[in-house]
């Protein structure tokens, strides 16, 4: 009996904890039942045709680009030995550590008019060249593409590794070659992987705000922007939330049904793909096949951003600069610790009391890193405003006092919004670390009179400590990049290191934009180095 209250009394708290997070995407989605006047039907015979065409045309050009970097490499890493193929496995994960907008402002300093590549053309050829337009619908999906091909690249390749060796070597003795067998057993079967790894990409395409808006493409998330400071309906903004929450629920739900309809089983021994060794031109061309994404991805723009720090270092190194660092580690530190202790909550609410109630709402609330952070920052704002207003005038009726913005005019608004967008990165990693723990230690864990928040301390905790450390790095990394959420809830005269590379740039100070824009990629990259070791540990475990 008292085993029975110790897990109600665990999970009444975790229950009320999923409702809470859950309201800003319920908000969002109620503002389709509230009227926004004349603005709707201005948005709808102006621009909101733009914004779809424009959001699928970079949604293709993505998913063009994402599948061919992504997919041929982890081919080639996985059955293939050729000079660096090592180095190059961990190396293709590295654009990941690059937020989109600060590899667009990169490439828009290396190829635009003043940029060192048409100065060079100009000078010889003269003026009568042509160059592609950086700032244009294609530039952004060749940025995007750039930064989040990692996605499709890291769950194809553990799909490669993982699929039985006899599969694709009966194909080869059956007569066919190396590409044969790759197109007509390795590719179907990792089908669910690549499609997994394409949907996320698609779902970062249309979160995107600091590329598009750079560049100039109308999509929803500027058009969200627009529409909330531009014409001063947040009803509008949040209609616009949920018509790009419908794209995104769309998506979500191909991809399970592609994965449900592509199911592949083993009926032979998991052995591995034995690589083979591939001499001359063979092993040129995959080497170059492989390192074409590092060094578009990470290697140029990693360079240039550190030419242009060491060119504006003694500007830029100022107090205001430190501000900016304290401020964006700040938030950081406090949400990946929230983020932590939340997801601890519910995975362990999950174990102790299992079912379909417990597994719903944690996938529900696994669907928040799906929804873009403009949406959140609309869903969380409009109930922080109301809830502003309620207090100041209750205060103001008993106290006289004038509360002010005493809830969206900090920075706690910012960090719910940060845990109700990243709280599905932290949840995922810390109940991966708890399915490693048999539920015998449980049972006999209680038997030795060790029980309840005492079992968590004692065992699991010990146990998962490398899980939850990395659930509360990937968080604090997730937040230290995070940009349209910040533009939007930040309060007044409150800057992060994103927000001000993103201020620079829009100035054109591209140089000056270098400093803040390297410190996150330098941190970015450590979970990169997670993703990669949690991904080899489970290949490890696999086989």
């Amino acid at each position: 009996m008292s085993s029975l209250l110790s897990r109600r009394l665990w999970t009444a708290p975790t229950a009320a904890l999923s409702l809470v997070l859950l309201a800003p995407v319920a908000v969002v989605l109620a503002s389709v039942f509230v009227s926004s006047g004349d603005i709707w039907r201005h948005l709808q015979e102006t621009v909101l045709a733009d914004y779809i065409r424009n959001s699928l045309w970079l949604m293709l050009g993505v998913g063009a680009l994402a599948l061919p970097l992504g997919v041929i490499p982890a081919w080639l890493v996985t059955s293939f030995r050729f000079p660096l193929g090592r180095q190059l496995e961990w190396a293709l994960l590295l654009p990941l550590a690059f937020p989109a907008y600060i590899i667009a402002y990169t490439y828009t300093g290396l190829l635009d008019f003043a940029g060192p590549a048409q100065s060079w053309l100009r000078e010889a050829f003269g003026a009568g060249y042509w160059f592609p337009e950086v700032r244009s619908l294609p530039g952004a999906a060749v940025m995007l593409a750039l930064v989040l091909y990692p996605y499709v690249y890291l769950l194809t390749r553990a799909a490669f590794q993982e699929q039985s060796a006899c599969a694709v070597e009966a194909a080869r003795v059956l007569g066919a070659g190396p590409a044969r067998a790759f197109f007509r057993v390795a590719l179907p079967l990792a089908r669910p992987a690549i499609v997994a790894g394409l949907s996320l990409a698609l779902m970062e395409t249309l979160a995107d705000y600091g590329v598009v808006q750079y560049f100039g493409v109308a999509t929803f998330t500027t058009g969200i922007f627009r529409t909330w400071f531009g014409l001063g309906s947040s009803v509008a903004a949040a209609q616009l939330s949920a018509l790009l929450m419908g794209f995104v629920l769309v998506l979500i739900l191909l991809e399970n049904r592609a994965r449900k309809q592509a199911r592949y089983h083993h009926a032979t021994t998991r052995r591995r793909i034995a690589p083979k060794r591939l001499h001359g031109w063979r092993s040129g061309l995959a080497f170059a096949l492989c390192a074409l994404p590092v060094g578009f991805g990470f290697i140029i723009p990693a360079a240039q951003l550190s030419v242009w720090a060491a060119q504006t270092y003694g500007a830029s190194m100022n107090r205001q600069f430190l501000a900016l660092a304290w401020h964006s580690v700040e938030l950081a530190l406090i949400a990946s610790a929230l983020a932590l202790g939340a997801a601890l909550a519910l995975a362990y609410a999950r174990r102790l009391q299992p079912g379909p109630l417990t597994y719903a709402v944690n996938r529900l609330l696994s669907l928040g890193y799906a929804v873009p952070g403009t949406v959140i920052a609309i869903g969380v704002l409009l109930p922080f405003t109301w809830l502003d207003r309620q207090l100041a005038k209750w205060l103001d009726l008993l106290l006289d006092v004038d509360a002010g913005l005493a809830l969206s005019g900090t920075i706690a608004i910012l960090v719910f919004a940060y845990l109700t967008r990243f709280l599905a990165v932290s949840l995922n990693t810390v109940e991966a670390g708890l399915e490693k723990i048999r539920p015998a230690m449980d049972e006999a864990s209680r038997s030795a009179g060790v029980g309840g928040f005492g079992l968590l301390r004692r065992v699991h905790g010990p146990m998962m400590r490398s899980s939850l450390l990395a659930a509360a790095l990937l968080v604090f990394v997730e937040v230290l990049k995070e940009l349209p959420a910040t533009l939007i809830l930040r309060p007044f005269n409150y800057n992060t290191l994103a927000v001000r590379a993103f201020e620079l740039a829009n100035d054109e100070r591209l140089a000056a934009a270098s400093l803040p824009a390297l410190a996150i990629v330098l941190v970015g990259i450590i979970p990169v180095m997670i993703l990669n070791r949690l991904f080899t540990a489970r290949i490890a475990h696999v086989e």
